[in-house]
């Protein structure tokens, strides 16, 4: 018989564990996924969200006809005006520009007021996501900042809730947990509680995006939304989450961004759950793990949220092939081979550098891109702050205009057009216009090449 409840929030937690049979078939160790999309809220951010107000409220930061406020990729933020507007609050949610639209919308409906703001800036821009909302909360009267990256009711919601359900719902014999590592909170607290109940035996291990500098990448953008931290390049200090105690996770594994996409396809397909781009990285990082264990293993990893807060994303045919995840049938794919390597200038290149790495740049075009040390994930398609033309430099070298010392700047044209390796050329010809001689083409969104207007006829 169903349980009843007197509010919405008690129905948060107690969520099923349903095991990976199709994706785990011919694997020995069973693979069982934490469903956390089946929260009130569509998260597992909700658990959270909940412990958090609570603490807030009985340790007097939060009181009657405040205001939360949260920077989020979209969960925590619908947690808490689940939560918040509940219990009589007012919630204004900062949302990172890049999260998927129907998250914002899943807040208003809510009731939570939307301020976008981007992430992919230095931490000390004033633009910055985190900068807005710390901004409104020192000018809003009664405001609490939730905060969720160094608040420590955070990981205590799955201290007390989410651990003990997966001890309980496996009889004590899950020996390796697999999670996402965002803000840390449900990996730290979840697997903290199974390996103090197991006297250590279970193992934690992290799942994250392949660039994620959580598990050793270079920081760069990456696909997969909610999880993995990242760099900009020219951030002056990086600071780690105090919600995220290191300590607890054994290893990482890291996927990169086709494999987390195209898993969670699987996951909906294969086996009936619809959920998001994270969980295709936690599950992507179960299978690994489990392929290397035996049957006396068993294996939870968490799905955090749905996927019907991406149906214009991954679970979309069309945003994949833009992005260039998917390619069967692709014409662009001989095009791109036949290019030659990819050319890019760093922005703060000279005119005279720009010009010799010109020389050899398909169509005398080439992406100017953001300063980094290294690339060995290759440029995303958010690094690209514009375009370097041999025609324009050559000619203001000519007129006097720019000396080959001078900063390439005020030469940087406007960004290349992108299409996506899975596209057609007359897909390709279509964004191209008349206004760009070239495009960009995307692999697993990150520049792969640049094909002329020529080429494309």
């Amino acid at each position: 018989m169903a349980a009843v409840h007197e509010s919405v929030l008690d129905a948060i937690g107690g969520t099923p564990l349903v095991r990976l049979a199709r994706l785990g078939a011919g694997i020995a160790a069973p693979i069982y996924a934490k469903v956390e999309f089946l929260n009130i809220g569509g998260s597992v951010k909700d658990r959270a969200a909940l412990s958090m107000v609570l603490a807030a409220e009985r340790d007097g930061l939060l009181k009657p006809g405040g205001t939360i406020i949260e920077a989020t990729s979209g969960n925590t933020g619908i947690g808490l005006a689940l939560v918040g507007r509940q219990r009589g609050y007012r919630v204004i949610a900062g949302v990172a520009d890049k999260a998927s639209a129907e998250k914002s919308d899943i807040l208003r409906a809510y009731g939570a007021e939307v301020v976008l703001a981007p992430t992919a800036v230095p931490a000390e821009d004033p633009r910055h996501l985190f900068n807005v909302v710390q901004r409104l909360a020192e000018e809003i009267p009664g405001a609490w900042l939730a905060n969720q990256y160094d608040n420590l009711a955070n990981p205590d919601a799955h201290i007390r809730t989410t651990g003990p359900e997966i001890w309980a719902q496996t009889g004590g014999r899950v020996t390796h947990f697999v999670a996402g590592v965002g803000t840390g909170g449900t990996v730290t607290g979840t697997g903290s509680y199974l390996k103090e109940a197991s006297g250590g035996a279970v193992t934690v291990v992290g799942a994250d995006p392949e660039a994620s500098t959580y598990g050793g990448g270079d920081g760069s953008p990456w696909y997969v939304e909610s999880i993995g931290h990242y760099l900009h390049p020219d951030t002056v200090e990086d600071r780690q989450p105090q919600a995220l105690r290191a300590e607890v996770i054994d290893s990482y594994e890291r996927i990169p961004d086709r494999e987390s996409l195209l898993t969670v396809r699987r996951l909906s397909r294969e086996e009936g759950l619809l959920a998001g781009p994270s969980s295709g990285t936690a599950v992507a990082a179960a299978l690994r793990v489990a392929r290397r264990l035996g049957p006396d293993d068993l294996v939870v990893v968490v799905l955090p949220d749905s996927g019907r807060s991406y149906l214009s994303k991954v679970h979309s045919d069309a945003w994949m092939r833009e992005w260039g995840f998917l390619e069967e049938g692709s014409t662009l794919r001989t095009l791109l081979d036949a290019a030659g390597p990819l050319v890019t200038v760093d922005a703060d290149a000279t005119v005279g550098e720009a010009v010799e790495l010109l020389r050899d740049a398909p169509g005398g075009v080439a992406p100017v891109v953001l300063k980094r040390a290294a690339r060995p994930y290759g440029v995303a398609a958010a690094e690209v702050a514009g375009s370097a033309s041999r025609e324009v430099l050559a000619a203001a070298l000519a007129e006097g205009a720019a000396k080959p010392g001078d900063p390439l700047g005020a030469l940087v044209g406007p960004a290349l057009p992108t299409v996506g390796v899975g596209q057609s050329p007359d897909e390709a010809r279509a964004v191209l216009g008349e206004a760009h001689g070239a495009v960009l083409v995307l692999v697993d969104g990150r520049v792969a090449g640049v094909l002329a207007r020529e080429v494309l006829r």
